[in-house]
């Protein structure tokens, strides 16, 4: 008799997902996923109560040494249940999930209505940060201790500081 296929858990029937939790399912002519669930072992329990109730043979169980559907059952994890805290905690997050689309959305109309001021802004922005880079430049050209090479390419900010205000 060929060895049975076990999967990366160890145990028939369950999977690990991406997230590394455990998911436990039964086949045969269907697919029934049993839940997701934090231990392989978990999971396997959930397995086994499943093949109990389908009438599976001892040999497709996870666990031998249990011996009747009601022994599988209580071994088995409670089922996760979902309470009203979770169907808030998930309004809430789809809330802001749509507002935060519809400022997108909003943004994108904003822009194609007014161009000029989105690009007035991003060039406001270039400006400060062009200055910035030349007064860092200046304050280590008067820092005698200074760590930039004779190469740097930053100094080039101050270079074209002087030049642009010597014209």
């Amino acid at each position: 008799m060929p060895p049975c296929h076990r999967g990366a858990s160890g145990f028939r029937g369950v999977r690990v997902r991406p997230s590394g939790r455990f998911t436990a399912e039964i086949r045969g002519g269907f697919r029934l996923t049993l839940g997701t669930y934090n231990t392989p072992e978990e999971a396997a329990r959930a397995y086994d109560a499943a093949a109990w109730r389908f009438r599976r043979p001892g040999h497709d169980m996870n666990f031998p040494d249990v011996e009747s559907l009601e022994e599988a059952e209580f071994l088995a994890p409670p089922p996760c249940l979902v309470t009203d805290e979770d169907r808030r905690r998930h309004r809430q997050v789809q809330r802001r999930i749509a507002i935060a689309e519809r400022d997108e959305q909003l943004m994108r109309q904003w822009r194609a209505r007014s161009p000029d001021a989105f690009f007035a802004n991003l060039r406001a922005q270039r400006r400060s940060n062009r200055r910035h880079r030349r007064a860092v430049a200046a304050f280590e050209l008067e820092n005698s201790n200074t760590t930039w090479t004779e190469n740097d390419p930053r100094w080039d900010d101050l270079w074209t500081e002087t030049t642009s205000d010597d014209e």
